[in-house]
């Protein structure tokens, strides 16, 4: 387990901007207050990580952020969207309201990664035991975010207005039959109290390191879970004429869904993954079962691709079945739509991430087919999403573990620039906007 600085919260707040208050933060500033609380966000990620939690089971993370939260002096509000927390830091002077999010849980993945920090921890999800990783970074996003709120702590004389941080749930989803997110987040009053004016987010990969890239317009594209469900009949493994095949079933979607995503949609116009991912039927080598279930993902960029490739596929689904006398169907549920940069937002944000790591930003980065639920902040304020690169140096780009792999891991000195980021964000839009 990590071991943390011994300085209270308040106390190292108080000494990165020691004679400030004269003078609103600078750039400089803001570098040094980062620099100064490095080696704790450090400690704060390398715990988080030996200790994930999965969407909705994050009550560890959440204690640990409440408690830091209320060292720094700020209003906490907890069980915020089922385990979520809310941090509100109302500065010395009137203004504007801004919001930085960071989501807390991790996958059922089993880590690989060697680290002397890494997860043994397993978990109940829907009915299994299953190992647990942060395998997507979220334990940098919530230790990033804590070091943001250190700096701003320390600044809190000379903000104007107030800056809310988003400590959110079950990014990843939740299990069958719960709800979790960033919806839940919204609808439990996460941009109400106070109400909020514009919202960020920062997500780190396995990018070049400290680079920072965003996209104005459609940036993650939208999400639908996918479940199929066939009813065939059962049979005798070797009197596969007597029942329905199963594997052949599977297989035909299969092949129906490559032929949709790559061949009846213009694949130029806009991006569509289409992606099966598990298939799930039968007990025993010698019987061909009656029941197969399949899962998986539709990733698209619009509204108007997305019913199309929609309706495709539950057409082909019914055909499909039909045709080996089973009954099929495709059923969408648990929808992220479109993670949209809000345009005027966006080209604010290019100085200011420069600030923060300058020569790296790049504001025409390449659409992400991962899905995101940011998105649902940037339907109800002004947003922007922006991803921070990760790699370590000693790792080249064409090998580098992407998210969600059990050997993802990254460079943590670009945790200094991350926070410096989220500051600088924070500080420029309440004292321009």
């Amino acid at each position: 387990m990590a071991v943390f600085a011994r300085v209270s919260g308040v106390a190292l707040a108080a000494a990165l901007l020691a004679g400030s208050a004269l003078a609103a933060p600078s750039a400089a500033q803001v570098a040094a207050a980062a620099k100064a609380v490095q080696p704790k966000v450090v400690a704060w990620r390398r715990d988080i990580h030996e200790h994930p939690e999965l969407g909705n089971q994050e009550v560890r993370t959440a204690a640990l952020v409440a408690k830091e939260l209320r060292a720094l002096g700020f209003e906490v509000r907890e069980g915020v969207g089922r385990t979520g927390v809310v941090g509100v830091l109302k500065g010395g002077k009137p203004g504007k309201v801004v919001a930085l999010r960071a989501d807390m849980d991790a996958l059922p993945v089993e880590e690989k990664t060697g680290l002397p920090f890494a997860s043994h921890v397993t978990a109940q999800w829907e009915g299994r035991t299953l190992p647990v990783m942060h395998a997507c970074g979220h334990d940098t996003h919530v230790a990033m975010l804590l070091g943001t709120a250190t700096v701003l702590a320390g600044m809190k004389a000379d903000i104007p207005g107030a800056v809310v941080l988003i400590f959110q749930p079950a990014e990843e989803g939740s299990q069958a039959g719960e709800e979790g997110g960033a919806g839940l987040m919204i609808r439990d009053g996460a941009l109400d109290r106070p109400k909020v004016d514009a919202v960020f987010g920062l997500h780190i990969g396995p990018g070049d390191a400290h680079a920072l890239n965003y996209r104005a317009g459609g940036f993650y594209a939208g999400s639908d879970r996918l479940t199929i469900t066939v009813k065939g009949k059962q049979t005798h493994g070797a009197r596969p004429w007597a029942g329905v095949d199963m594997a052949s079933v599977a297989a035909d979607i299969v092949q129906a869904f490559n032929q949709i995503a790559a061949r009846q949609v213009d694949v130029g116009a806009s991006p569509t993954v289409l992606t099966v991912a598990t298939i799930n039927m039968g007990v025993r080598n010698n019987i061909i079962p009656e029941d197969l279930t399949m899962t998986g993902t539709l990733r698209t960029f619009n509204a108007e691709r997305r019913a199309d490739v929609m309706d495709k596929v539950q057409k082909a689904v019914a055909a499909i079945g039909d045709r080996y006398g089973a009954k099929a169907q495709a059923v969408f549920t648990q929808p992220y739509p479109v993670t949209t940069n809000d345009p005027a937002l966006s080209a604010w944000v290019k100085p200011v991430l420069e600030q923060a790591s300058p020569g790296k930003v790049d504001d025409q980065a390449a659409l992400v087919t991962g899905a995101e639920d940011f998105s649902r902040y940037g339907e109800k304020a002004p947003a922007v999403f922006i991803q921070l690169g990760g790699r370590p140096a000693s790792v080249p780009a064409a090998t580098a573990p992407a998210n969600h792999s059990p050997y993802f891991d990254v460079d943590e000195a670009v945790f200094e620039t991350g926070v410096k980021a989220e500051v600088l964000l924070a500080l420029d839009y309440l004292a321009k906007k």
